[in-house]
């Protein structure tokens, strides 16, 4: 069987003092159960879907987030939250969406929560909202490789891309909290609604905070809309820019 982290990178996170919940182990096929093609698969008569839509619910098996992450460097952060089964969201996730760019990056951009082609690729923002972004950064001289680095509130995609729940955002904002101790950015920029209203602790729309600095962990935040909304709403990039180039102006003051 394969751990999903070995025992020695165990062993040595323990050494530091961090604890990471216990993996689940990956079953192995049995060496003597031959692969069953799929040709061979049969759909269920109707009394055997029935029987297994009544059946109970095997209860979800979550455990305890990873302590120590107010220690944790770049690497082992990642690792945690790879590893992460604190709620639900590990259950129907394909993939953890750490985050991406420069680290040690004077811009931080965070989204709210990954979607379909995020949870895929790994990576936040692409398809054709990401693609959009990397044209707004472009237009200031930037790209997500490049002095910016990007992250999401949440790690991992809720199902069917629906809105956040509290108990979530608070699961992993110590792992964002962290990414901003680590990068120490000039400026953030908060991306939609989720994520200024998580970012600043308030129900307020967006069209009332922007225009002005707020602050996360002592750097300064600047609000603006997702690019999957300017997607939708043309009219409202004239506003975005006008966010990113306040943002520039706050950055080159620190």
């Amino acid at each position: 069987m394969t751990l999903m982290l070995d025992e020695r990178r165990i062993a040595m996170l323990a050494e530091l003092g961090i604890h990471l919940p216990p993996q689940p182990l990956l079953q192995e096929t049995p060496p003597d159960a031959a692969p069953r093609p799929a040709s061979a698969s049969m759909p269920l008569s109707a009394p055997e879907g029935e029987a297994l839509a009544a059946a109970p619910r095997v209860p979800i098996e979550l455990a305890p987030r990873a302590t120590g992450i107010e220690v944790m460097q770049w690497d082992v952060l990642e690792q945690a939250v790879t590893a992460c089964r604190a709620c639900g969201l590990c259950t129907t996730r394909r993939n953890t969406v750490f985050g991406v760019g420069d680290r040690q990056a004077d811009w931080l951009i965070v989204g709210e929560a990954p979607g379909e082609n995020e949870d895929i690729q790994g990576e936040p923002f692409v398809g054709q909202a990401g693609k959009l972004l990397d044209n707004m950064l472009r237009a200031l001289g930037l790209s997500r490789r490049e002095n910016v680095y990007i992250a999401n509130v949440l790690k991992c995609r809720p199902p069917g891309n629906r809105n956040p729940e509290p108990g979530e955002v608070a699961q992993c904002e110590p792992f964002l909290r962290r990414q901003v101790e680590l990068l120490q950015p000039k400026i953030i920029i908060a991306m939609g609604r989720f994520a200024v209203q998580s970012l600043l602790g308030t129900q307020d729309a967006i069209g009332k905070l922007r225009g002005r600095a707020h602050s996360y962990a002592g750097v300064p935040v600047v609000v603006t809309y997702h690019p999957a909304y300017l997607l939708r709403s043309l009219p409202e990039k004239a506003k975005a820019w006008s966010d990113l180039c306040l943002a520039r102006e706050i950055a080159a003051q620190r």
